[in-house]
This record gives C-alpha cells, structure tokens and sequence, in this order.
C-alpha cells in the first residue's frame, strides 16, 4: 500500500474518530460543565474571594501623651486605607482589645514624647500581634511607613529634620512596577489560569478516559483497524478545544472583570497556554491509561496534579522562601514554569529569555508525556 493511500486512511479515521469524541463530549453535561463552566465559577471564587492584601487592618493607638505634637506624630495612620486606627489613651485597654483579637497592632506614643522630641531622642512603640507572621509582616510595614512618611512631612514643613531623627527634608518619590495597582489580584488572577488549565487537562480527561476504560468503549475500539496513536488524537483534540474554550473565558475574565493588565503578547500568551494544556491533557491520559477506573484516576489527578499546582508552584508561595526539599519538587512540576511564564507576560510583557527557556521545558514535558500516554495505551486486553 502506497504512503499516500495510508494517510489518506489515517486522516479518514482521525475526523471519524474525532466527530465522534466531540458528539460524545457535547451529549456528556458532566464534561461541559468541567469544562467550562467550573472555570467560570473557580475564576471568580478565586479572583473575587482570594485576596494576600491587607486593608483596613484596625491598629489601637495608645496616645499617653495628649499633646498635639504627639497628635501630629500619628496622625498618617488615619490616611491611609490599609489601617483602621483605634483611639484609645490606656495601654491596659490596648491589651484587651489585642488579646480578644479585636485589632491587629499597638501604636504607643509614651506620655513623655513631647519632652524626648525637644530633646532628640523621641521615640513611638508599635507592637503587633504576630499568630499570623505574613499579616503581622504587611501590618508592620504599613504602621511604620504610614509613621515615616507623616515625619517626612513634619520635617520639610519645619524646613529640616525633627530633632534626633536623622530624616531630612527629602521628598520620596514611590513607585511599584509590574503591579502599580498594588493589589494581590494581579498576582492571583494569571496563577488561576494554570490551575483551571491543570483542572480541564489532567483532571477531566483522567475522569473521562477512564470512565471509557470501564464502560470497555475503549476495547470496542481496539478490534477496529483504528490504531492507538489515532485514538489518543480523537480524545486529545476535543478536550484541547474545551481547554482552550476555558482559556479564552479565563482571560476575558482577567482583562475585563479584575481589569489584570496585560503587558505581554496575546499571541504568545495563547502559544504558551497551549504549550501547557498538551503537558495536562498528557498528564491526563498517563493517569487513566493505567488506572483505567474513574474514581482512581480522578484522586491519582488530584493528587498528582492539581493539588500540587495550587501548593508548589509559586502561586500561593515564593519558592525561594521554602526548603530545599519541596523547591525541588517544586521546579520538578510544568506548572511552575507555566506559572511563572503567565504572570511574566501578564505583568512584565515579553522577556525572550524567560519564554523560551520556560517554552522549551513546556514542550519537553508535552513530548515526553504524549510518548509516554502513546507506550501506555495498547491493543491489548489486559
């Protein structure tokens, strides 16, 4: 038989065996609501409940001495709308709302605060409550640069520094790149996209190759002249086009609803998305390929690739800031490298050097998987 002949066969098969996954897909409600509808109800779960900001954090301030100097020293809490400031003039009423968890932090301007201010050695205490380091962190930051900031001004009314502070009359001048909203939505929102992208390819077409596996639509198949590369490719394409349905949907929702900017190419964010959802879907037909049972492959998917998206690829946590043991896992994951290719072209724009070296594992990791899903599934009853 002529090599034109073969692939005009193979395509027959391919389009037949596909038309029939897509009416199979479209007549299957579970699947379309995986499919799309989840990501719409994840991404604004996620993107609307998730938050790392701080705002409105209530902060007692203890204001022994009732002088307008030391009135004045605190007055940039109530200016800014991360704090909440309570006024209060007695530390043991400052303790009690601390320890009932009715506020956050203590600001303690001592009763001899004007005096040490003449002097030069004038001082504020801040005390915050620390169960919960990273919010104790932020808090801090926010009390002593709303403090900071009030003496800056202080100091270039009065023409120099206060007296002891070493601060002169220096205009600061901020500015946040890549995130100028300062607003953890940006951050979350592209780290949605991996973990809906994960959802769709791993964890769906686990659940529905499996459920093929038990229903034995799969051994039907396999006495067919069709082959098992053209099998995979009739399950792929479907559930890559449901993917990229739930791509488009995710990134409407980030430019027009959470209004996350987006710095890089469109074009490339599509490739890229696309690069990752062949890593899932991979990953996917692994999974059912070798469990061949629903409720396995559904937990082995959760457990093997959406769990550790959500924990270890940098979208909750910095990688640099954990052990050594789970950063190697960590970058041992394809989310990680999607994860911070996405947000790099949300925020950024096009760093050539981070795109191609993340592209490229991607690729690594979809070629690898693909071959692996096509070892796994084989004519045979087992």
């Amino acid at each position: 038989m002529n090599a034109p002949a073969t692939r005009s066969r193979f395509a027959q098969r391919l389009v037949a065996l596909t038309r029939k996954e897509t009416r199979q897909l479209i007549r299957d409600p579970s699947s379309i609501a995986i499919g799309i509808l989840l990501p719409i109800i994840l991404i604004l779960i996620f993107g609307y409940g998730l938050s790392l900001d701080v705002k409105n954090a209530p902060v007692a301030v203890v204001l022994e001495d009732t002088s307008p100097t030391a009135a004045q020293a605190v007055s940039g809490l109530q200016l800014t709308p991360y704090l909440s400031p309570v006024m209060l003039t007695s530390m043991r009423d400052a303790d009690a709302l601390m320890n009932q968890r009715r506020v956050d932090g203590i600001v303690r301007v001592p009763g001899d605060f004007s005096r040490r201010l003449a002097a030069g050695d004038a001082s504020i205490q801040v005390i915050v409550h620390g169960a919960d380091a990273a919010k104790a962190n932020i808090v801090l930051r926010y009390v002593t640069g709303a403090l900071a900031q009030n003496a800056l001004h202080i100091a270039d009314r009065a023409g120099g520094a206060p007296p002891g502070t070493g601060i002169g009359a220096v205009a600061i001048e901020q500015r946040l790149w890549f995130n100028s909203a300062n607003t953890s939505t940006w951050y979350l929102v592209p780290g949605l996209i991996v973990l809906i992208m994960t959802l769709v390819g791993a964890f769906l077409t686990a659940l529905v190759m499996a459920r093929e596996w038990e229903r034995g639509t799969l051994e039907a198949l396999f006495v067919t002249p069709v082959r098992p590369v053209e099998i995979l490719l009739a399950k792929i394409i479907p559930y890559f086009g449901i993917g990229m349905v739930g791509l488009l949907l995710c990134l409407a929702a980030a430019r027009f609803l959470f209004e996350v900017p987006m710095a890089g190419s469109l074009a490339v964010i599509v490739v890229s998305a696309m690069l990752y959802l062949l890593v899932a879907v991979g990953v996917g037909l692994v999974i059912s390929s070798v469990t061949r049972n629903q409720f396995l492959a559904s937990q082995v998917a959760l457990i093997s690739s959406f769990l550790p998206s959500l924990m270890l690829s940098g979208f909750l946590f910095d990688l640099r800031n954990v052990p050594t043991a789970i950063r190697i896992v960590g970058h041992a994951l394809p989310a990680t490298y999607f994860m911070e290719l996405i947000r790099t072209l949300f925020l950024a724009g096009n760093v050539w050097s981070l795109i191609v070296r993340n592209g490229l594992v991607l690729l690594a990791y979809a070629v690898v998987l693909l071959v692996v899903a096509r070892g796994v599934t084989r004519k045979r009853l087992d």
